[in-house]
């Protein structure tokens, strides 16, 4: 272990002891639930600790704010999974149970909704909401180009990045899956 790391994980064990109880209050009010704000607090400092250069941190109040910004972060992703599960819950509810997808496939579906969810987060908002308008709920050009506010030939743009997005997270997904399957 270099002496950096040695320093960055020392750094994350004082900020631990220091921070943690603190964190998790706060956690928990703004989640009310007890289990969610621990778990979102052991994210946060594993997140810290994943850290590839050792943070420091000027004061306690710097610290608190840095392990308070990457709490909120995580509370938005935790949320926005929640968001989700309740949407394909909803959605599997609607189905007679005799046709009801198998609790392998319904996983691998939520599972799949976090990826697509997680990888439209991380597109420009005019792009994603193009994307869902004409692609999800099936809007024409006109009409995603007027709740855009942009031409259709941009809509077309905009879909063809978010499409795009896709293929590479289609990719990625094929690659782990040729990576991780055992040889023969």
């Amino acid at each position: 272990m270099s002496s950096a790391q040695s320093v960055s994980n020392f750094n994350v064990q004082v900020l631990y002891s220091e921070h943690h109880n603190w964190l998790k209050s706060w956690l928990y009010q703004r989640l009310g639930n007890s289990a969610e704000a621990a778990d979102l607090t052991q994210d946060t400092f594993l997140r810290l600790l994943g850290l590839r250069s050792s943070r420091h941190f000027s004061s306690s109040d710097h610290a608190r704010s840095y392990l308070c910004a990457t709490a909120k972060n995580l509370c938005i992703d935790h949320w926005r999974r929640k968001e989700i599960e309740k949407a394909w819950h909803d959605t599997l509810s609607s189905y007679p149970e005799e046709t009801a997808p198998s609790a392998e496939r319904q996983a691998s579906v939520l599972e799949a909704l976090e990826e697509i969810n997680l990888m439209l987060s991380e597109l420009p908002a005019k792009v994603a909401k193009a994307f869902l308008l004409a692609v999800v709920c099936q809007m024409t050009d006109a009409e995603t180009a007027i709740q855009l506010g942009v031409s259709d030939r941009m809509v077309r743009k905009y879909v063809a990045k978010a499409m795009l997005a896709c293929l590479k997270l289609q990719a990625s997904h094929t690659t782990r899956e040729l990576i991780s399957e055992p040889e023969m």
